[in-house]
């Protein structure tokens, strides 16, 4: 088994760091990561700006841009072989609800999806890496599991994983979930800056608007892990009928034929 590691957090952050230990064993394991913290950069890829590739210490690879970069990277071209997972974390907090839209952890795992390659995202539900080793002990168990009931040998699927922040015999079993929801988020934060300009910072992310029963708060709420398939499709299938009635008076409004 060959396994690709990326994430948000950056190539010297715990979280990866915890991960590769877990997985090094039990697979073949490259780790290409950012060089800086690049959370909440979603699927970004850096157009406009070359990207440099360079070896720490530790033999992990580390990348000058997003987490959709570094994994792009290694797949068109840095690595010589085609893995059979990529899997990217452990990320420093929860990526659960509307989280999965900004999340980097989820952008990287979601670009390995999109070469179709299975793809994880792992992260611990609360920050500062409270009981990560449990957190990375159940990412293993988790990926050998799959691996030994041949998940990873046919055609490409993306999954969200958010385990809480526990010792390993007090984390329930996985549960399969849907996203939840949150409230908007905070205000804005502004202040001064020392030339008198006024600097904006995005606030925190809002409390849980939906967490019941089935959904990814609830599950990790109770001491499960959450486990979530997404897609990539963004598609409103339920009201495309809807838009084609709505389309159809639109167009005729405009004089369209």
């Amino acid at each position: 088994m060959r396994i690709l590691i990326s994430n948000d957090d950056g190539f010297q952050a715990p979280g990866i760091v915890a991960l590769y230990e877990a997985l090094k064993d039990i697979a073949e394991v490259e780790v290409v990561a950012p060089e800086l913290n690049n959370s909440a950069k979603s699927n970004a890829l850096t157009l406009h700006s070359p990207l440099y590739v360079h070896r720490a210490g530790n033999g992990f690879r580390y990348v000058n841009g997003t987490p959709a970069d570094c994994v792009h990277i290694a797949l068109t071209g840095l690595l010589d072989y085609r893995p059979d997972l990529v899997v990217s974390g452990i990320n420093n907090g929860a990526n659960m609800g509307d989280d999965t839209i900004y999340s980097g952890t989820v952008g990287a795992a979601m670009e390995g999806y999109l070469f179709g390659i299975p793809s994880i995202a792992f992260s611990q539900v609360q920050r500062d890496w409270l009981h990560l080793d449990a957190a990375a002990s159940k990412a293993r168990e988790l990926v050998l599991q799959m691996s030994e009931q041949n998940l990873l040998g046919g055609g490409a699927w993306l999954l969200n994983v958010n385990i809480p922040n526990l010792p390993a015999d007090q984390i329930g079993r996985v549960k399969l979930c849907r996203l939840g929801r949150r409230h908007s988020a905070e205000a804005v934060i502004t202040q001064q800056s020392p030339r008198g300009d006024t600097m904006y910072w995005i606030g925190a992310a809002g409390p849980a608007k939906d967490d019941a029963d089935g959904t990814d708060f609830h599950a990790t709420a109770q001491g499960h892990i959450a486990m979530t398939p997404l897609k990539v499709d963004l598609t409103d299938h339920e009201y495309l009928g809807y838009w084609a009635q709505t389309t159809s008076r639109l167009s005729a409004g405009m004089g369209q034929a």
